[in-house]
């Protein structure tokens, strides 16, 4: 199948990848953009994991201020070199995970991390969910640890959909941008402010209203 150069430049466009990777994907996907996006994902998934073992000691500390100050956050993303570290596109990917970081506040960066007092405590309220629900006692256990590992999703940055594309995680975003910046990436960690926190004050949802923003 003859793939034209305004096809090749959309999948470029879309995935980052380089011309000819692009050229040769669409034909294997006999021109199927999803398909071969998907076969792009999995390449780069891939590279990825081949680079996770190399030190990432460069990169940047980037902050994000929304809504007038009512909400900041720092981020240190960490690449191989100091060259990456300056590009737009790398600056431009850690903007993103700030902006992340300000709408869904995850704790946490990865599973890893979470303090086992934390987990301990999450087991005990949903057991006692499920229980107050009338499931039965033999199945508790399993629907504890697969409502555990919702709750993962839910505070650990690396696992929470993307706010631009739920089909993805951000773990899979930082796969593709090693991938296609050819270094290791390493998401250190964040810190996030939301003004009055720990104040009692009139409920507003700032989450919701940053990802208004960063979906325009």
């Amino acid at each position: 199948m003859a793939i034209s150069a305004a096809l090749v430049k959309e999948l470029r466009e879309k995935t980052g990848a380089g011309m000819m990777d692009c050229k040769k994907i669409l034909e294997k996907a006999e021109g199927n953009m999803d398909k071969a996006i998907e076969m792009l994902r999995e390449k780069g998934l891939a590279s990825a994991d081949k680079k996770a073992d190399r030190i990432a000691a460069e990169g940047v500390v980037e902050s994000y201020i929304h809504g007038g100050g009512r909400i900041g956050v720092l981020i240190e993303i960490n690449c191989e070199t100091d060259f990456v570290a300056k590009t737009d596109g790398f600056k431009a990917f850690v903007r993103e995970l700030a902006m992340q970081v300000a709408a869904m506040n995850p704790q946490f960066v990865r599973r890893e991390e979470v303090p086992e007092e934390f987990v301990q405590s999450e087991r005990e309220i949903l057991r006692k969910q499920a229980l107050d629900e009338g499931k039965p006692a033999n199945i508790v256990d399993k629907m504890v640890e697969g409502r555990l590992s919702k709750r993962f999703k839910e505070v650990c940055l690396l696992e929470q959909p993307y706010i631009k594309d739920g089909d993805k995680t951000i773990d899979e975003l930082v796969r593709e941008q090693v991938a296609k910046l050819g270094e290791n990436i390493n998401v250190r960690r964040f810190v996030r402010f939301e003004l009055g926190e720990g104040i009692e004050k009139k409920e507003e949802n700032f989450a919701d209203e940053v990802m208004s923003q960063v979906k325009k």
